[in-house]
């Protein structure tokens, strides 16, 4: 049975920890904690290590997925969890324009440690102020990027939505093995 290890990454409330909660087939392993800095404004808990959840699929595949925190405090965590993993997903709220920076700096963090495949999953594209994926790749700088990964929308509370995002995942590993 093949074994995938796959990274969610982002800013902090983008969507992580419901992402893998959402799929996860085992009780989901979290290390929330009380947000007790300004993330307590966006919600009462924060991931502190990683979340980690898995998914078995119809092949018999295996996908490990973890959650990392979203905060820059804890970027040791996701330096620990990039030697791990085969690929990843930046998911980015779509509607909180003031974390493109952030997002923008975890995009940038990655692409600087790792080449592995990633694509990026936008959240809460159904609220109100909710930017367009292009939009959203200007604010990235990924406009110009001769190779921009992949953008789709995610919601991170629906099993099939998910499940299309790790589909669409899967097939740039797929392309890039080949």
């Amino acid at each position: 049975m093949e074994r995938l290890q796959i990274a969610l990454t982002g800013p902090v409330g983008a969507g992580k920890t419901s992402f893998v909660r959402t799929i996860s087939e085992i009780e989901v392993v979290d290390t929330d904690r009380y947000a007790t800095d300004e993330t307590s404004l966006i919600k009462s808990t924060t991931t502190v290590a990683f979340d980690f959840g898995r998914l078995t699929l119809d092949s018999g595949q295996v996908l490990y997925l973890y959650g990392t925190p979203g905060q820059f405090r804890f970027d040791f965590m996701w330096e620990i969890l990039l030697e791990q993993v085969q690929a990843y997903i930046l998911l980015i709220d779509a509607h909180r324009p003031e974390n493109f920076h952030a997002a923008r700096k975890i995009f940038n963090f990655m692409q600087h440690r790792t080449q592995i495949p990633m694509i990026i999953g936008l959240t809460h594209t159904d609220c109100e102020g909710a930017w367009e994926a292009e939009d959203i790749a200007l604010a990235l700088g990924l406009a110009e990027q001769l190779n921009q990964p992949s953008i789709v929308q995610v919601n991170a509370d629906n099993p099939q939505s998910v499940v299309q995002c790790l589909i669409v995942l899967l097939e740039e590993l797929m392309a890039i093995s080949f």
